[in-house]
């Protein structure tokens, strides 16, 4: 429906009423994921299985999380209502929850992404070789972002003038045409692929064909 909606303007409203239900569908399925959340971990630290020591930590995390958004700890009072506490917003300092997100969890995100680089860098060397087409292009890819994404980009083709006809072989300039139109296409390509997969599933659900995740027996 979103598909059609996107290339038809006589059905514009119905894409809307969809988003509608999708907003809907996606706030019932945070419930039933932190309900999963709890229950797996809830689980586990009841067992005392290998590492339920960061089940508990999950747990508790979650736990001051939700306290501090729903009930506002140490949010300012919105200036339309001094006097209600409730009106503030619970986003950014000097709130607990944004104090959380800005130094615990910003923090945590940057150091995962910045070990994750690292098992990066190794897999793509035991990866990337140039055994086919498919490696040498993939390799080829990657050499030039990551090279654009540097200061090489410069040091290398910097002596190019940037208003000459031979503008478009500089790093920089061929790092954005990847990343906006080659990569953009592959991301589309994926998107919509695991749209058709939620869809077969979803309808796989509702006729029975399979069980879902939380279902018994």
């Amino acid at each position: 429906m979103l598909v059609v909606a996107y290339f038809s303007p006589f059905t514009l409203s119905w894409g809307e009423t969809v988003l509608d239900w999708f907003n809907i569908l996606a706030a019932v399925a945070f419930v039933l994921g932190a309900g999963n959340l709890l229950a797996v971990n809830l689980e586990k630290v009841s067992s005392r299985k290998a590492g339920w020591a960061y089940a508990a930590i999950t747990l508790l995390s979650f736990a001051a999380m939700f306290i501090f958004g729903i009930f506002k700890v140490g949010a300012v009072p919105n200036p339309s209502a001094p006097d209600v506490h409730l009106a503030g917003a619970y986003e950014g300092l000097p709130s607990a929850f944004g104090w959380m997100y800005e130094y615990v969890l910003s923090p945590l995100t940057a150091t995962m992404f910045a070990m994750l680089a690292f098992y990066v860098a190794s897999a793509a060397f035991r990866a990337f070789r140039a055994k086919n087409v498919e490696a040498i292009l993939l390799l080829g890819t990657a050499f030039i972002i990551l090279l654009g994404r540097t200061a090489a980009a410069t040091l290398l083709t910097g002596w190019i003038p940037v208003d000459s006809a031979f503008a478009v072989l500089r790093l920089d300039n061929v790092t954005t045409a990847v990343t906006e139109h080659v990569s953009t296409a592959g991301m589309r390509a994926i998107t919509i692929g695991i749209a058709l997969g939620v869809a077969a599933t979803s309808l796989r659900l509702l006729l029975g064909i399979d069980r879902s995740y939380l279902s018994k027996g």
